[in-house]
Parts: C-alpha cells; structure tokens; sequence
C-alpha cells in the first residue's frame, strides 16, 4: 500500500512545528504508520546542511548558493527518508518542502520562483506532496511569535520586514498557482484548533 505524503508550510512562527508534533500523536494513536520529519534536516547529512544555511554568522551567503544547498539536502532526505517511508506505506509529514524554496529563495532572495523551481526538479524526481497544508497567518504576527518564545533565532528570524513580507506574498501566490495541492488553513486560531483544521484536510486521504 501506497503511503501519503503531507508538507506543512507557513511564515516563520506560524505553529506548523507544534502542530506537527500534535498531529503525529493523534495519528499514532488511531494505529497509523507516521513518519516526522523537516526540511532541511531530517538526516544526518541534511541536518549538516540546515546548520550551515540557519547559522545567524552567515549572513554573507550568496542566494543562489543557498538555494542550491536546500535543494541538495532536500534531495538526499527524499531518497533516504521520504521516498522509502512512502514506498512502504507510512503518513509522511514533513515541516516544510520545495515551496518554502519557491518563497524564501524565489521571492524573499529574488532569484525568481521558476528559476528555484527548475533547481529543484532534479532534486525532488518529481515527487510532490499529496497535500500541502499553508498555515495562513500575518507574518507579523509570527514574528511576535518567536520574539515571545524561548527557541533559537536562526538566520531567517534576523531578516528584515520586508523580506518577511516578500515571503508571506510568496506563499499567497503559489497558494494560487497550486491551489489544488495547497489549501490554507487559519492558523491565527489555538493550537488545538489549528491542529484539527490540519486533521480535518488528512483525514481526507486516509
């Protein structure tokens, strides 16, 4: 049996780290086989990788290197973790997939949003989310978030306004492009409402 694979997108501080841990016990807890995992990260290689691009030091990377390095990592964590763990059935959720690459490299760092897309058709052998869920929320908002919270800032936390305004415009416009892949949900909402709207939109493919 085919598994399902689920990408979980948003501004930074929108909940999707949360809610994903949420969702994977629920989803254990009715028997499912589930698998976690993010990007860039989710193996050793990868998770390298993710330490090199978030670090707050390296605020000299070229864009295009950065995005060359997303989507070298995201090639390995899909041969090695995704691919298989779908191939044997599993309810893959990751935190985060190519569209963070689309808004963050494309629009945030103005490569341009076809030209990451083409650096990324290799990477993803054109496997794509069963469903991508976009936890819509002001990026401001978000922002507040992760002032207010006690986890690491990383390289993207330090950026500008505008550049999270760039990406939160990113996402609305491949929320358009692939509407029927990407559905929002609100997640200005509690956490455990949040959690069920996400529940709601899997249960759908289960």
């Amino acid at each position: 049996m085919q598994g399902i694979f689920i990408t979980l997108e948003g501004p930074d501080g929108s909940g999707k780290t949360t809610v994903i841990q949420l969702l994977e016990e629920r989803l254990k807890n009715q028997g499912r086989n589930v698998v976690v995992t993010r990007e860039p990260g989710g193996i050793d290689i990868a998770e390298q990788i993710r330490r090199v691009i978030l670090d707050p030091k390296n605020t000299a990377m070229e864009p295009r290197t950065e995005a060359l390095l997303y989507a070298a990592s995201r090639r390995q964590h899909l041969i090695e973790k995704v691919k298989p763990a779908i191939e044997q059935g599993a309810i893959v959720l990751c935190d985060r997939f190519v569209d963070s690459s689309l808004v963050y490299q494309g629009v945030g760092r103005k490569i341009g949003i076809e030209e990451v897309y083409d650096m990324n058709m290799f990477a993803i052998e054109g496997i794509f989310p069963t469903k991508t869920i976009f936890f819509d929320i002001p990026y401001e908002v978000g922002l507040q978030r992760i002032d207010k919270s006690d986890r690491i800032v990383d390289r993207l936390d330090m950026e500008s306004n505008d550049f999270h305004h760039l990406v939160y415009q990113g996402y609305m416009t491949i929320c358009d492009k692939y509407s029927d892949r990407i559905e929002k949900i609100d997640a200005s909402k509690s956490i455990e409402e949040v959690c069920q709207q996400a529940m709601d939109i899997i249960e759908k493919y289960l």
